[in-house]
Parts: C-alpha cells; sequence; structure tokens
C-alpha cells in the first residue's frame, strides 16, 4: 500500500519490529506522530504489532471509540468536546474506514467514500467549521450509453438522455412527498411509511408497466445502487435520498459531482484533531463485554482495553464478526446478520485510451459494470474513467478482460490501468454504502439507534437522514456521543 493510500502519518508513524525501529513508549509515538504534523499534536498513535499497543493505560482514556471512519472520529471529538477521553481502536493501518483516499496516474481519487451535497447540512457545518471548501470533480458528458430493449447499448446525446431518464425517476420516485414529507424523520408519516416500506425498487418498477427500453434504463439505477439486484433495495431507502435531495431530478444529480478540495481523508484528519483521541491501529475488535459496570473489548492477538463505556463505529455487516457478551438485543441481531451495507461493492479507476469522448455509460442490471463515466482528462488521447462494478466474478486485474467488457458499452475503448478496491471482500467492511432492504426502515429504527448497556452504536447504515453518505455517519457519531455521556 502505497503512502498515498494509508495518508503520510499513517505510513511514517508505522515502523514494523523486523525493521528494527521500536518506540519504547505511547509518549514517543505521539511525539513522532506530531513532528509528521498528519494527526494534529495532541492525537498519539501506535499499531498493535508493537510493544506499545500494551503500553495504553487503562487510565489515560474512558471511552472505547471501535472505527476510525467518519461516525467513530465524530463521535470521539464529541466526547472529547464534553470532556471525556476517547482511545480509538482501528481495525485497518489507516483512518477513513469506507472513505479511502488514494492517488492514481497522477490525480487524487476517493476509492471510497466521494461525494458531497449542499443538501447535507451535517457535512456542510463541517467544511464550513474546517475551512474546506466544495468543487466540481468530473467532466461534463457530451455521449451517454443506455442499455436498450433488446439486450444491446445504445449511444445517445447526454442531454436527450438524460432528460428522458430524469423523467423515468421521477415516475420511480412519485409519492415521496406524501411517504416521506419530513424525510430527516422518515417514520413521521407513519401510516404512509408502513404501506410502502415492504416494497422493494423491483416491485416498484413492476408497478409502473415500462417498456423494455424503459425498464432497463431505470433498473439500471436502482440495481447499480443496490448492488446488483433491484430486489435486494427498498423502496424507501433510495426514495430518502430522493425526498433529501428535494424531491427532484435536479437534487438528485447534486448528489455526486462535488467533491471537498483537499479530499474526505483529509477533512477526517481535521475532525480528528480536535478529537486529541490515541489511536491503535492493527487491531480489529474480536469481542466486546459489557458487565453493567465496565466494558471490556478484545482485539485480534488478545490485547484487552476497558472502559466505562464503549461505541461501535464500525459497518453493521460487520457486526456479525464481533461477539457480544451480553448478546446484541434482537433488532441490532436482525440487521447483523440481514446487512445493511451493499454485500457487493466493488469501485475502480481506469486508464482508457480510446477516441469517443466525455461519455456516461450505464450496464443493464445484471451487467458486470453498473456504471462507467469520464472523470479526469489524460495526455495521449486518454482519460481517467471511474467506474463501480456489482459482479464478483469480473476480474478487475485483467486490462484485457476488463477491456473486453467495457466494450459492449464503448467498443473504441482499452483499459491501460486499473485500480480499483472490492468493498464486499474487505473484512472490515463487508460491503459498500448501507442501502436499507425491504422492511428494514420500520422494523428496526428507532430501535436499532439505541444503545446496549453502555455500548452505542454508529455507522451510515443507521442514520435516521443521509443513510449510505458521509452525513449520515456524521449523525450516528454524534448520536452515539451523547449516548455515552449520559454513562457518566
Amino acid at each position: 500500500m502505497s503512502t498515498e493510500e494509508t495518508g503520510t502519518t499513517d505510513r511514517a508513524v508505522h515502523r514494523r519490529s523486523d525493521r528494527g525501529m521500536r518506540r519504547r513508549s505511547v509518549l514517543k509515538v505521539a511525539a513522532g506522530a506530531a513532528a509528521i504534523g498528519g494527526l494534529g499534536s495532541a492525537t498519539s498513535v501506535v499499531h498493535a504489532d508493537s510493544p506499545d499497543a500494551r503500553l495504553v493505560k487503562p487510565g489515560s482514556y474512558d471511552v472505547i471509540v471501535i472505527g476510525a471512519g467518519y461516525a467513530g472520529v465524530t463521535a470521539a471529538r464529541e466526547l472529547r468536546a464534553r470532556g471525556l477521553r476517547p482511545l480509538i481502536l482501528e481495525a485497518r493501518n489507516r483512518i477513513g474506514g469506507r472513505a479511502f483516499t488514494s492517488t492514481f496516474w497522477g490525480k487524487r481519487i476517493e476509492l471510497g467514500a466521494n461525494w458531497f451535497s449542499q443538501d447535507q447540512t451535517l457535512v456542510m457545518r463541517e467544511l464550513q467549521r474546517y475551512g474546506v471548501s466544495l468543487v466540481p470533480e468530473g467532466l461534463m458528458p457530451q455521449r451517454a450509453v443506455y442499455p436498450n430493449g433488446t439486450g444491446d447499448f445504445e449511444n445517445l446525446d447526454a442531454i436527450e438522455a438524460f432528460t428522458h431518464n430524469d423523467s423515468l425517476l421521477t415516475r420511480l420516485f412519485d409519492g415521496t412527498r406524501t411517504y416521506y414529507p419530513r424525510p430527516l424523520e422518515p417514520l413521521y408519516a407513519d401510516a404512509q411509511i408502513r404501506a410502502v416500506d415492504g416494497k422493494s425498487l423491483r416491485d416498484r418498477i413492476n408497478e409502473l408497466n415500462l417498456s423494455a427500453r424503459d425498464e432497463r434504463w431505470v433498473s439500471s439505477t436502482t440495481s447499480g445502487y443496490s448492488g446488483g439486484n433491484s430486489a435486494d433495495g427498498g423502496l424507501t431507502a433510495l426514495g430518502a435520498w430522493w425526498a433529501l435531495a428535494g424531491h427532484t431530478p435536479e437534487g438528485w444529480h447534486s448528489l455526486i459531482g462535488q467533491v471537498a478540495t483537499s479530499g474526505t481523508n483529509d477533512l477526517l484528519k481535521k475532525i480528528l484533531a480536535d478529537a486529541q483521541a490515541q489511536i491503535v491501529y492493527d487491531s480489529p475488535a474480536t469481542s466486546i463485554a459489557d458487565d453493567g459496570r465496565t466494558v471490556t473489548v478484545t482485539v485480534r492477538g488478545g490485547i484487552t482495553y476497558s472502559a466505562r463505556a464503549a461505541v461501535v463505529a464500525v459497518p453493521a455487516n460487520v457486526w456479525k464478526d464481533i461477539s457480544f457478551r451480553p448478546g446484541l438485543p434482537q433488532m441490532h441481531a436482525e440487521v447483523a446478520k440481514q446487512g445493511s451495507g451493499v454485500p457487493v461493492c466493488r469501485k475502480f479507476f481506469a486508464k482508457v485510451r480510446g477516441d469517443f469522448g466525455h461519455v456516461s455509460a450505464n450496464g443493464p442490471e445484471g451487467f458486470p459494470i453498473s456504471a462507467l463515466f469520464s472523470y479526469h482528462e489524460l495526455p495521449n488521447n486518454e482519460q481517467m474513467m471511474i467506474g463501480f462494478s456489482s459482479d464478483a466474478t469480473l476480474d478487475l486485474t485483467n486490462k484485457a478482460k476488463v477491456t473486453e467488457t467495457v466494450q459492449f458499452m464503448l467498443p473504441q475503448a482499452e483499459i491501460r490501468d486499473i485500480k480499483a478496491h472490492d468493498w464486499g471482500k474487505d473484512p472490515y467492511a463487508r460491503g459498500g454504502w448501507a442501502l436499507r432492504r425491504p422492511g428494514q426502515l420500520t422494523r428496526h429504527m428507532p430501535a436499532v439507534q439505541q444503545p446496549h448497556g453502555r455500548i452505542a452504536f454508529a455507522n451510515d447504515g443507521i442514520a435516521s437522514g443521509w443513510v449510505g453518505f458521509i452525513d449520515g455517519a456524521i449523525e450516528t457519531g454524534i448520536r452515539a456521543a451523547t449516548q455515552t455521556v449520559s454513562r457518566f
């Protein structure tokens, strides 16, 4: 993993014992982090394979936060602001979770969470707080590729195609003003939301009686966001995004295209600096025990950490990999079993050669690539494209195979290089963005948002608002911190 992938501080601080570079105390590790300047002078960093992991003193922290993504780091900052001292245990050797800033062919890329929207009020507050601005990123497409009604693809003028697709989405989400009159309070219209929450996106498409061509167009969107199968995504899940963005196509389009000037992980580092937290990397939690007075977290390798409370800020898809004692409440256990994040999610950036201009290409449901679109201009008639795949059998390391697949959509395209991350195979994510399944909203919320004894939970999948987005992670981090403070 490169320096760009892990962050300057993470890589510079991490010196493995086989290089003969062992530190003697957590204070020295903290001094090293401060000298590098990546996480702030009050943040101390240590790795589980270092002797220093056993030198984190129990009395030096009040709350254990499991996970250093946006939910966990936000929770840690809020705990610090309320006078408590957080310790963060992170499974990876970097912060960010499913936010993963890297580089590819001289461009900063996001292999995970990427875009921010003006409609996401919590994110906008964080950007303003830390002086980070939003800028548009990506290339305006001239052409759009969509599936036709006979199993092939058609190449269209972008404006013409998007206008028609907008009309289909408007039909798909007709009714959201009734069942989501207050989208940040998703259960406000109780009877109306319960009447539709059991429907999948496939159920809703079937109700529209579309032509074969239109069905393939709209299901290319619903299946892409559902992880490959429109039957897996709840109508109220995508309907919430539509409602939160103003119930309009214009709002829907605003959900992608704007990025933080310095990247998603840089904003996270600014939040982390205010948390002033000790962090132990390479420390996936294996068990969490709550005896009513103390929460004890055991990580891989058998090291234990104890505190008066804990915040579990990992994806719900990962809960099943942790032994909870006592066991999880019924609703939490159901979500852990069913999952809330799309299970197969693979994001990639490709260096592509070909004379086809700036394009947005959409694969039909079941196609190995759900979406592919132009992102950056490169020299020599090449461009960088961003793509998504919900097909676990597509080998994204095989340029020839990926080229063969892409050429169904863009016959002139030749893949020259690829950088990808498979979130479904990532053991600390077990899936991509959160998207509720049919029935999960009304059955599991708000129960799943509540703490279990001295353990609070935070991740984008249990948000009231922007499920599947950084804004949702921030919401739950703030809530978990508030719940935890009540234990002190």
